[in-house]
């Protein structure tokens, strides 16, 4: 046995303990169970062509020498991406804290008050620099935050509006690029007319109903709006502005000039720029579009005793219940990386950004200066940290870029005769003499050197920022190192992560985050690049992305793959926008019909909304299936419109449907393409994949089957792979152009999407190999059917396959529990949390059910504390049945158990503490004591609080 392999880390049972667990199972080999479980028509017959697998310590130095071959320049591009100083307590503490990264998205909200809080926390800066009402945890990059302003616009249009054909959107030219392409991409398939044009010079009419300005503007004029957000309003027109939320700290809000919604990027607060992410988009707006806004919103609410406790808020607001009715698709966004922002406003707290800024801003006004003495023109009046700079007649933008190449310095080539230079928090009077030599070996002049940094002021005074901001206790208690890595740790105790136990969520894929495949995430060589970089500074990034693809198109059997998709939901929009393309390429614009089966996740008709479809809805057999009938019957039916399929594959009710491939053919023979959701694709790789059952395209989550972390809501990456009919029009970039002419414009910010988590999965399949990548498939499907055969005769597997096996999850029946015990799959999900459990997928894809996936991480030790647990809690629920125990006052009904009742003076209870807190034995070994009790839902939408402002301000 090579105990060097990672296969052997990764997956969680032993051999010995697989041939035990095949028994009870009944089958004598994986290979039989595999046979039981996926169909042989659509299992691949070769192995998969990827490299042999590296151990750990060999991979650790190959990536060490990718990364090497990445040129860290002194990158001054700015269009929304600048070098910043992470504060360690906060990389040390949090980046590389498994407590933080393992953890999902807070749905159970008892058992996540520490990245609640954070989150709020994250929240409270936003509102409080913009000035707006109210602010979401999150969105995934600026350009994407831009478009869902766009079309939360065009969402709170009055229906007479949409009749008469208010459907224009101005955009001021001077937008970062990525922007404006993010936003074409969003209003094609809505029919929404984009206009660009100079503010200055609009003249609105009844058609504009929205429109977007960049505050400071892209080339870093500081811009006075007042008039037109006036005129704007006089128009019913609203209002957007993308803003830098660091110049906000000096700035004029601009909710004071009158803006509707302020959006933007938080990367300047502390987030490395990684080639272009993940970092956290942030958007705000009135309170009275609450239910409106996309994204998470994180709000106040109160626990069964009165105490204060998170929770997210409007929740109803969400695709996993509006579905195609949904504001947004927003599943994931970047809850990670909204954490480590909010904690750096609470690390250096309001003196501290405003610091920072007017340093940032002295030293683009020393810089302007001296550039003026040399005889250069600078055309921006007011200034943030951007300069304009003017070339003279005898000066070309190559002689610049030659000089500054050698200084190893990057500009902004605006046009041919026009430098932009963007100064960011790291930048420091060698860089600042850096820069001036370049200019001054272009005039040809002797050195001129920057002794130091002047204290002027380059914009005019009604541009500054008065009053106070930042004001609560947060923001002011955490300066010291010291206090700061206690607060941290103070909230990550109150977290259930894959460091406390398994998190069985069904259709997540909770798995194993290795530590060696996160280590390159921290390393300056990927984080310290800029997205729009000369393609000879980013060599690494290149092989990375050159061989994660030739990889992930050997596990899909497609033929081309596009990382621009910031996450799952994003994919799905990516590759239903590439099918329009498809279709609208061959003149046929009225294929607009998306068939979806009743049991997909909430994304899928709410991608398909946004990309202009209608949806149409297939049923589902008593067996979970989705009904082949009526699939052929409505895609007949539709023929002439036809336009996709989306399936996921395994289904979310747990099962290898036998007739996948008889569907994908019905959905071709009547013009339309197969989508697959790769949700589940943990139970494809190298069993199966979405090229052979007959898919056209399938966005890929990486945060799921690949290895990179959920992060407690985000960082998310959902790849988007093709055949040769949609290669043509897979999404182009300003910044790395496609070949195609066919493309589509870009989905996201940057041109790979958040590319420095990409490492993660790279380091996964070059780990792991072929073998490996099967074998981790193989016991995915051996602990989920090792779980089923041990909790059926407890608790019903509402949908297995023909021969009673079930996928990598499966979904446990709770509705039978109500009539007799008044038992909900809530309660039983609460209860979970006293046996030291994060609750499987409650009420998704059936309601009143519990959906599991144990994932291949986990050890047999770990599935038999679950199994024994789930026991446990049906054993409970029979004690009520039987009278044994009261109906209201019970284990079930009265949990989770807080830690302060558990050790209260009184207990008024009809069983014991220790049954409330320690049901099993094994507890007592690694009790998660949890912070509050069951939260009070309903109280916190009714009075909606989303700041950290103390409770007692709200009642003035």
């Amino acid at each position: 046995m090579n105990y060097n392999k990672y296969i052997r880390r990764h997956n969680g049972p032993r051999q010995n303990e697989i041939a035990l667990m095949l028994k009870e199972i009944g089958v004598s080999s994986v290979d039989e169970l595999i046979d039981q479980t996926v169909p042989k028509d659509i299992r691949i017959k070769k192995k998969l062509k990827i490299s042999s697998p590296l151990s750990e310590y060999e991979y650790q130095k190959r990536i060490t020498k990718i990364a090497s071959k990445n040129k860290i320049y002194t990158s001054l591009i700015g269009l929304g991406y600048y070098n910043t100083m992470s504060p360690a307590v906060i990389m040390r503490n949090i980046f590389e804290n498994p407590t933080w990264y393992t953890s999902y998205t807070p749905y159970q909200a008892e058992i996540s008050q520490g990245r609640l809080e954070a989150l709020l926390n994250f929240q409270t800066a936003i509102i409080e620099l913009t000035g707006c009402e109210i602010a979401n945890a999150s969105l995934l990059d600026e350009a994407t935050a831009a478009a869902e302003a766009m079309l939360m616009m065009a969402g709170v249009r009055k229906k007479k509006e949409i009749v008469a054909g208010k459907n224009v959107f101005f955009v001021d030219n001077n937008i970062f690029p990525q922007t404006l392409d993010v936003l074409y991409t969003r209003a094609t398939p809505l029919n929404i007319e984009i206009v660009t044009g100079d503010f200055k010079n609009y003249k609105f009419d009844e058609k504009v109903f929205g429109a977007i300005v960049q505050y400071p503007a892209s080339d870093g004029k500081i811009e006075d709006y007042s008039t037109f957000t006036a005129d704007a309003h006089n128009n019913g027109t609203l209002v957007a502005v993308a803003a830098d939320i660091l110049s906000l700290t000096i700035l004029t809000p601009p909710t004071q000039w009158g803006a509707d919604i302020v959006l933007g990027s938080t990367q300047r607060f502390g987030i490395p720029m990684g080639f272009g992410g993940p970092h956290a988009a942030y958007f705000a707006t009135s309170e009275k579009y609450k239910r409106n806004m996309p994204g998470r919103i994180i709000g106040i609410s109160k626990d069964v005793h009165g105490n204060k406790a998170y929770r997210m808020a409007l929740q109803t607001r969400e695709q996993h219940i509006k579905r195609e009715r949904a504001t947004s698709n927003i599943c994931t966004a970047q809850a990670l990386l909204a954490t480590m922002a909010g904690m750096y406003a609470v690390y250096h707290g309001a003196e501290g950004l405003k610091q920072i800024a007017e340093n940032i801003h002295y030293k683009t006004s020393t810089l302007a200066n001296k550039l003026e003495i040399l005889g250069y023109e600078q055309e921006n009046y007011n200034f943030f940290d951007t300069l304009r700079i003017k070339l003279p007649k005898n000066i070309t933008k190559n002689e610049i870029k030659k000089i500054s190449k050698v200084n190893k310095v990057n500009f902004r080539y605006i046009d041919n005769k026009t430098v932009g230079i963007s100064i960011d928090e790291t930048t420091s009077l060698i860089d600042l003499n850096n820069i001036i030599d370049v200019f001054t070996i272009a005039k040809g002049k002797e050195l001129m050197i920057i002794s130091k940094v002047e204290k002027a002021i380059s914009f005019d005074v009604k541009y500054k920022r008065e009053g106070e901001f930042l004001q609560q206790d947060v923001f002011k208690n955490y300066h010291s190192e010291t206090e700061m890595m206690r607060y941290i740790k103070r909230l990550e105790r109150k977290d259930i992560s894959l460091t406390q136990s398994m998190i069985s969520l069904g259709s997540c894929t909770m798995k194993l985050n290795a530590a060696t495949l996160m280590m390159p995430f921290s390393n300056p060589q990927f984080g310290a690049i800029h997205p729009f970089v000369p393609k000879s500074q980013a060599k690494g990034y290149k092989i990375i992305v050159d061989e994660l693809k030739a990889d992930l198109l050997e596990i899909t059997g497609f033929d081309d793959i596009t990382f621009q998709p910031n996450s799952g939901a994003a994919g799905e929009y990516t590759g239903l926008l590439m099918i329009r393309a498809y279709h609208e390429d061959r003149k046929d614009f009225n294929r607009n019909v998306t068939l979806i089966p009743s049991s997909a996740h909430g994304t899928n008709p709410a991608s398909a909304v946004m990309a202009g479809m209608k949806v149409i809805v297939v049923d589902c057999d008593e067996n979970g299936n989705i009904d082949i009938d009526d699939l052929e019957k409505k895609a007949i039916e539709h023929k002439d419109n036809l336009s996709a399929f989306m399936i996921t594959y395994p289904s979310t009710h747990g099962v290898f449907e036998k007739e996948v491939v008889r569907m994908c053919d019905i959905i071709h023979e009547n013009g339309g393409l197969v989508y697959m959701d790769g949700a589940n694709m943990n139970a494809q790789v190298g069993i199966t994949n979405p090229g052979t059952i007959g898919a056209d395209v399938c966005h890929l989550n990486l945060h799921k089957t690949f290895g990179i972390p959920h992060g407690g809501g985000g960082p998310g990456v959902g790849p988007v792979a093709v055949n040769k009919l949609l290669k043509p029009y897979l999404p182009t970039h300003f910044a790395s152009k496609s070949k195609s002419e066919k493309a589509i414009k870009s989905v996201s910010s940057a041109p790979f999407g958040s590319a420095s988590v990409l490492a993660i999965t790279h380091g996964y399949i070059k780990m792991l190999g072929a073998k490996g990548l099967k074998e981790v498939t193989e016991v995915a499907i051996v602990n989920a059917n090792y779980m089923a055969t041990k909790l059926k005769d407890y608790f019903k597997i509402l949908y297995t396959g023909t021969t009673g096996r079930v996928a990598h999850e499966m979904i446990l029946e709770c509705r039978n529990f109500k009539a007799v015990s008044g038992v909900t799959e809530a309660d039983i999900a609460k209860r979970l949390m006293d046996y030291g459990f994060h609750a499987p997928t409650l009420s998704f894809p059936v309601h009143g059910t519990l959906m599991v996936e144990p994932t291949e991480s986990e050890s047999l030790q770990e599935l038999d504390k679950f199994i024994d647990t789930m026991i446990s809690i049906y054993k409970e629920i029979k004690e009520i049945e039987n009278g044994v125990t009261d109906k209201l006052d019970n284990v079930l009904k009265n949990s989770p158990h807080s830690e302060t009742v558990l050790i209260a003076d009184e207990w008024n209870h009809g069983y014991s503490r220790t049954k409330a807190a320690f049901p099993l034995e094994h507890i007592k070994q690694n009790k998660f004591q949890i912070p509050i009790g069951r939260i009070d839902d309903a109280y916190g939408d009714r009075n909606l609080i989303c700041t950290c402002t103390p409770i007692e301000d709200y009642k003035k």
